[in-house]
């Protein structure tokens, strides 16, 4: 297994995480398994939210690690908050937000919350979930040290901010930035395809996100690409996908040439990309798993990479 610095840190943990948003669908049993089963593959980053199975995911896993053979101290723990769910429309692992909270007391009553499920002292790291247009850093500021100075919270970070947002956010704040979760793969290129397209008028060279992975590598923040194997938002995987068979056919070309299968490719073709990124996985099936972290011992070629970005319906300009 690959390993990456995180942040600016000393800390080295693994370039795949463990997602559990979907760890409430398991008993804490077979979840043990899970955690038990990654370790082995060299996973040591967890990635949860307050949100997922509206806390269930997390209990899950606090009982797992119990019964797990894993010690705490062997695991990087990360977790966020800051979404506040509508219970009359969530359900299993649909969750639907009814306000963004930056507050002060909200944010340290879901690190409470969340160390209480998860049966934790402390989380390495605590992300802020996708912005809150009411923040008010001075109030982050106040619950990010309060957090450290207890102990509860070594580290931090946020998820899907821009690069305004997460200066706005570390101006006030003494704790530095460390991550950012961001959608990113194969099929959702647009933070790198608009660089790629400088000076032109087309669609792809419109900048949606501010450029935020040049701004994570200038500040030496970790960009945490969820949902690596989703096309759109939530709309389906593009592994075996029929609507795309141009793409199926260049990744499982490379499957072929590796001994690996195409999940393994595209979690390859991420971390190919220099900026310090890490794949977060959300599968719950051990083999699923281990299929896509082969693609950690990959170093794809240039040439292949490119192969890969154009067979997925891009263009060079």
């Amino acid at each position: 297994m690959k390993q990456l610095k995180w942040g600016s840190t000393q800390i080295r943990t693994s370039a795949v995480a463990l997602g559990i948003m979907r760890m409430l669908n398991l008993t804490s049993d077979q979840a043990a398994n899970v955690l038990n089963e990654v370790q082995a593959m060299g996973v040591t980053h967890i990635d949860s939210a307050d949100i997922y199975g509206v806390g269930q995911s997390e209990t899950i896993f606090g009982e797992a690690l119990k019964k797990s053979t894993i010690r705490r101290e062997d695991l990087f723990i990360q977790s966020k908050g800051g979404i506040v769910p509508d219970p009359e429309k969530s359900s299993g692992d649909v969750v639907l937000g009814q306000r963004y909270d930056f507050s002060k007391q909200h944010l340290l009553d879901s690190v409470d919350g969340i160390l209480q499920r998860m049966q934790l002292d402390y989380l390495d790291a605590f992300l802020l979930h996708r912005p809150d247009a009411l923040m008010e850093p001075e109030e982050i500021a106040a619950a990010f040290d309060e957090l450290h100075r207890s102990g509860k919270v070594r580290y931090f970070g946020v998820s899907n901010f821009n690069p305004q947002q997460v200066e706005l956010v570390q101006a006030a704040t003494s704790q530095k930035l460390m991550a950012n979760q961001l959608q990113f793969g194969v099929m959702h290129t647009g933070p790198i395809q608009f660089g790629l397209h400088t000076n032109m008028t087309d669609a792809a060279s419109v900048n949606h996100d501010g450029g935020i992975i040049d701004y994570s590598r200038l500040h030496q923040m970790t960009i945490q690409a969820w949902s690596p194997y989703q096309y759109g938002l939530f709309a389906g995987t593009f592994i075996d996908n029929p609507k795309f068979p141009q793409l199926n056919q260049q990744l499982q070309k490379l499957a072929d040439q590796y001994g690996v299968t195409k999940n393994a490719i595209a979690t390859a073709w991420i971390l190919r990309h220099p900026a310090n990124m890490q794949v977060i996985l959300g599968s719950m099936n051990p083999q699923h798993l281990q299929e896509s972290i082969a693609g950690s011992d990959l170093t794809l070629t240039r040439q292949e990479w490119y192969d890969v970005y154009l067979a997925a319906g891009n263009d060079l300009p």
